[in-house]
């Protein structure tokens, strides 16, 4: 393990922000851009050899290139919807990059060279309103990241209408927005083979970087073989990590039998945190609870699991509303069992606490699931809350 002095307050700030955010924009946060670039030297040492990844500092951005070991759902564009939006914004990329700077162009020009670029087996149908509705999602997005701006009109109203135009300018980033890769994209097959290029260019310590990576973007890491060695060497060297990550970021590490997770002992508003505030994370808690209240009467695997099917999962959100419903949100008290469970599922596969097998449907509990637990307190109102 690589020593290296503790960071300050404001050099983890900065650490947090690199990894919560695409990119810092010196135009639009040059508070940040400068707090970041006056400790490059720190933050580019740091990254580089705890996670093998590229401080790209530019005068007009600063950038860290982040690669999962895994890719995951949440790391996708939420905005997205199918993946016919990805493709558009892949071939509205393709279109800005050969523009110039400042270049201005119409609507009309950029959806005639995206049907011309799309790649699926039936063309784009801009008189389609789903087409244009992913279009719109497309190009609001490359807005977002500052790809594009709107000088004239609305992308809105071509959701409505697709002789609609808007006049638009190519910005100073859209050359950048693309990470590089060792061979062209030609080369590659799949995007397995994408990620495993990664590790060509990784010459040493790439267990270390394997692990920080699974620690620092996912929810929990879990010991998924007997053998698993990513796990093994949480395990092994997990004194060193957690002093590691104390001195330099602000999570503490916690490891289990068969589960290893960052947490906050303090929450922060920057990160996103697992329970955050949306009503639906009481249901999680007190499902959470349920569970381990009735351990004994689950089978556990050797990793902590428990299989569920989806009646019993519908039952146990059916008893833990009896219980606890009377303070849930209105929303949630007025909805069906059905459609309780039915959000609740998403949401605990979101955070990695479930997962369902493709071939059975049986609902899997992943360990870390007993980790946080919600109940009310002893003097809780059930009859005020029924009032």
């Amino acid at each position: 393990m690589i020593e290296q002095a503790t960071f300050d307050d404001q050099t983890q700030e900065a650490i947090s922000i690199l990894f919560e955010q695409f990119w810092v924009l010196r135009a639009t946060d040059p508070t940040t851009y400068q707090m970041i670039r006056e400790r490059e030297k720190k933050l580019r040492k740091y990254v580089s050899e705890r996670l093998g990844f590229d401080l790209i500092v530019h005068q007009h951005f600063i950038k860290m290139e982040k690669i999962p070991v895994d890719p995951k759902a949440w790391m996708g564009i939420q905005e997205f919807t199918t993946p016919r939006d990805y493709a558009i914004f892949c071939c509205g990329l393709a279109f800005t990059e050969r523009r110039s700077v400042d270049e201005q162009f119409l609507l009309s020009e950029i959806t005639e060279e995206i049907g011309e670029l799309f790649p699926g087996e039936l063309p784009l149908d801009w008189t389609n309103y789903q087409h244009r509705k992913a279009l719109v999602r497309a190009l609001k997005c490359m807005m977002n990241f500052q790809i594009i701006k709107a000088v004239d009109g609305d992308i809105e109203n071509f959701a409505a209408n697709e002789d609609q135009e808007v006049l638009y300018e190519v910005t100073v980033y859209a050359r950048y927005f693309m990470r590089s890769y060792p061979e062209d994209l030609f080369h590659y097959q799949t995007a397995r083979e994408i990620l495993d290029s990664e590790w060509q260019r990784q010459q040493t310590d790439e267990r270390r970087k394997r692990v920080y990576r699974k620690l620092m973007f996912s929810p929990v890491v879990y010991r998924e073989s007997e053998q698993d060695p990513d796990f093994a060497y949480i395990r092994n060297y997990r004194n060193r990590l957690r002093d590691d990550l104390e001195a330099h970021t602000p999570f503490q590490l916690e490891v289990f039998k068969n589960a290893a997770l960052l947490v906050l002992p303090e929450r922060k508003q920057r990160y996103s945190l697992f329970p955050n505030q949306k009503a639906i994370m009481s249901i999680a808690l007190h499902f959470s609870s349920y569970v381990r209240e009735h351990l004994h009467t689950y089978v556990v695997n050797a990793f902590g699991e428990i299989k569920l099917t989806t009646v019993d999962f519908a039952t146990i959100v059916e008893n833990i509303k009896d219980e606890y419903g009377t303070g849930w949100s209105k929303q949630y008290r007025d909805m069906s069992y059905a459609a309780v469970a039915d959000e609740l599922r998403l949401v605990l596969k979101e955070w990695e606490l479930m997962e369902e097998e493709c071939d059975t449907g049986m609902l899997i509990i992943r360990p870390a699931i007993g980790r946080v637990i919600g109940r009310y307190p002893a003097d809780f109102d059930k009859e005020g809350m029924e009032r």
